[in-house]
């Protein structure tokens, strides 16, 4: 666990840059059959956001190899920090849900992602066993993927999966597009994305446009319109400037 989430590898290859997030996994053994999934479809990238018990036994054991994944995990508090150096987040869901953002196979994301990133690095987040991720924690992320199992008997565990996934991702370096894609400016990454949409969010509750109390779906599409334009760095923060000039001319009225 030497490394910080900011010095994660910014290699060519996509999987190079992908880092699998799991969110407050229950049982250490789904997180050993995660790492294992990753490595055979060469990921290597785990940070786990507080998990109930790692290291422990049983996640080395389901590992069948992938010790390495596991040792070089890192492990955080919040679901912000472990995405806050990526230009693309995005989560899974296993129910249909009204989401504002897109909700696709995890073929279309890999394809989107690796057509998208540039050299970016890029997050995909899994939820809890039981209950997955949370709309809150959607909302940090740009796509979310559904896995289209049948209708049924859905039910799929955290290794398998991840594995879909990183297969998915797989294909999507193999195919080549990513490294096909001209070098330009980087994207806004996770921690600027939020900060802008807290900033915004402030701004419109000044100015009365925003009602915390009866927020209604506007959080939800401000999260979209932020998330899903792929804005770069200079673009967020030309955003961010626009932002202050109001907030300093609302303090001098």
């Amino acid at each position: 666990m030497s490394k910080s989430l900011n010095e994660l590898s910014s290699a060519a290859t996509l999987l190079a840059r992908t880092r699998i997030v799991l969110v407050e996994t229950s049982h250490p053994g789904n997180i050993g059959a995660a790492a294992r999934a990753m490595k055979t479809m060469g990921l290597r990238q785990l940070v786990l956001v507080r998990p109930r018990q790692f290291p422990a036994a049983e996640a080395t054991a389901r590992a069948s190899g992938a010790d390495d994944v596991l040792a070089q995990a890192l492990v955080v508090d919040t679901l912000a920090q472990a995405v806050e150096a990526c230009g693309i987040i995005v989560g899974t869901t296993a129910r249909p849900r009204y989401l504002e953002w897109p909700v696709t196979p995890p073929r279309e994301a890999a394809e989107w992602a690796a057509a998208q990133a540039g050299d970016a690095q890029v997050a995909i987040v899994f939820g809890r066993e039981q209950t997955g991720l949370s709309n809150d924690e959607l909302r940090l992320c740009q796509r979310a993927i559904r896995i289209p199992t049948a209708a049924d008997f859905s039910s799929l565990n955290l290794g398998q999966a991840v594995q879909i996934c990183a297969y998915e991702w797989r294909l999507a370096d193999l195919s080549g597009v990513a490294a096909a894609l001209p070098a330009s400016e980087p994207l806004a990454t996770g921690a600027e994305l939020a900060g802008l949409i807290a900033h915004a969010k402030a701004t419109m509750t000044r100015v009365g446009y925003l009602n915390p109390a009866r927020p209604k779906r506007l959080p939800d599409r401000l999260a979209r319109l932020v998330g899903s334009g792929q804005l770069r760095h200079s673009e967020a923060q030309i955003l961010r400037g626009f932002l202050t000039a109001i907030d300093e001319a609302l303090a001098e009225t």
